[in-house]
């Protein structure tokens, strides 16, 4: 008795297969690269300017600092929402450490908090805020910066968000 046999898969499936299977993994290596090319804006708080970049749609805000090994000490990202909510954030797939501060709608920072790389901890605003700035750990108690104290520049001096 002859066993049914399976056609073998045709040659131009399995081109077909490859190529939707390489764009894929383009795709993975592609969103494992850090986002660099962001808009900037100039902040101070006190006599310390903080060179910015500024993530304001939802692409921007998953990805956030991921992926980079490393990132001058007077820069940070602001994160830019739409309206007010209570704002977590979390280090998954972030690789260096940050600080957070979550910040009012007129600059004042709200709280404060120390997120270690690689973690997925929940470090929450204590009220509703539309702003939250990282930078590299310890930057803002190494400058002596509480929550109270108060940023400088776009969007916080122009009275629109």
């Amino acid at each position: 008795m002859v066993l049914p046999t399976r056609n073998p898969t045709p040659p131009a499936r399995v081109r077909m297969f490859l190529a939707v299977l390489a764009l894929a993994l383009c795709g993975v290596a592609q969103a494992q690269k850090p986002q660099t090319e962001l808009p900037r804006t100039a902040l101070s708080i006190g006599m310390y300017r903080i060179d910015a970049q500024v993530a304001s749609t939802s692409e921007q805000h998953a990805t956030g600092l991921m992926f980079r090994t490393e990132m001058p000490q007077h820069e940070g990202m602001l994160f830019v929402f739409a309206q007010a909510t209570q704002q977590c954030f979390w280090m998954k797939n972030t690789l260096i450490p940050l600080a957070v501060a979550f910040v009012a709608d007129d600059g004042t920072l709200v709280n404060l908090d120390e997120m270690k790389a690689q973690t997925l901890n929940a470090h929450c605003s204590e009220k509703p805020v539309r702003y939250v700035l990282e930078m590299n750990t310890g930057w803002f108690s190494k400058k002596g910066i509480k929550a109270g104290n108060k940023l400088v520049g776009p969007p916080f001096d122009s009275g629109k968000p």
